[in-house]
């Protein structure tokens, strides 16, 4: 069946695959963005390439936390926009308040005043902070988190709660664990220590590589979210959900390093640094809850996942002896 959805971040990384997604499927996709300065205008409007040629898709530029969504119509709302990053957000904490939790309660209210009842939002693994242990189930506290960014993520999920609660909307929220692939944000550390290494320059590697991550190849994340559409589907009155969404299982950024330099054929010369503010030492996602309710299942690794991206990114930029 045919449905129109609106997909906020839109032109972003995940957003944009998760459009053409839909759009093959047959569904009617408005995308809504702002080209948010924190990476180039001319990477999203990449991103949005083969889109604009589709005519199920139709974008609208505007802004999360002061325009009003084109819900005309609309069956579902998948919110995406954000502003990204962790480090960042502890440069500009107010900035980062504002897009992500008063953002995300306008999109959430607008839903409820269109009538529209079944919401998908975009989280992040960040919500578990330090002290939740591995690997990290959706029943955990999350009541710590160490960033802004991670705090408004929490913020948003509780707002989740709330409108379930008082207005019945049905909402999944995924806790997206660090998602790479084509067209991966450029400031991310698996493209930045690519295009770095293919320059010939050393690559930043901070801690002393023990950390560990959860990496989620992108066609398993836009699985994620289209079954947890699906979800909001089912059901009958409001609940808020929390799903993960990650690779299913864990690599050490010494391990990364070493199979970055391996697919590109070259070893990476690195500077060591200390380990920043608001990173966690490790992030592994319990996928029991997301396979038992959503059929989510990651059939992407990561040493597949990086000749992918690697081939991805020597199409984009060119191949370099």
């Amino acid at each position: 069946m045919t449905e129109r959805i609106v997909v906020t971040g839109a032109a972003g990384f995940i957003g944009s695959h998760l459009c053409e997604r839909l759009t093959a499927a047959g569904q009617d996709v408005v995308g809504f963005d702002n080209f948010d300065p924190f990476y180039a205008r001319a990477v999203k409007e990449a991103n949005l390439a083969a889109l604009r040629r589709e005519p199920r898709f139709r974008l609208v530029e505007g802004d999360v936390a002061r325009d009003a969504l084109p819900t005309d119509g609309a069956a579902a709302i998948i919110h995406l926009a954000a502003r990204p990053g962790v480090r960042p957000s502890l440069e500009d904490p107010a900035g980062y308040c504002e897009a992500n939790v008063t953002g995300t309660a306008r999109v959430l209210d607008q839903a409820r005043r269109a009538g529209i009842g079944r919401v998908v939002f975009g989280s992040s693994s960040s919500v578990y902070g330090t002290s939740t242990p591995a690997p990290f189930t959706e029943d955990a506290v999350a009541a710590s988190p160490i960033s802004p960014y991670a705090a408004t993520k929490r913020a948003g999920e509780l707002l989740a709660h709330a409108f379930a609660h008082l207005y019945g909307t049905r909402i999944a929220c995924l806790r997206f664990f660090t998602v790479y692939g084509p067209r991966q944000r450029p400031d991310l550390a698996i493209h930045r220590m690519t295009a770095l290494a293919r320059r010939g320059e050393p690559v930043r590697m901070f801690g002393d590589g023990s950390s560990e991550r959860d990496y989620t190849y992108i066609t398993d994340a836009v699985d994620g979210i289209v079954a947890a559409l699906g979800w909001t589907a089912r059901g009958d009155g409001g609940e808020s959900r929390a799903f993960n969404i990650g690779g299913g299982s864990r690599v050490r950024l010494d391990r990364l390093v070493a199979l970055i330099g391996r697919t590109l054929g070259r070893p990476l010369t690195l500077e060591h640094h200390p380990n920043q503010p608001g990173d966690v030492p490790l992030t592994a996602a319990d996928l029991r809850r997301s396979g038992a309710e959503l059929g989510y299942r990651p059939a992407v690794g990561i040493e597949e996942g990086l000749r992918r991206f690697v081939a991805w990114y020597e199409e984009a930029h060119g191949r370099q002896p």
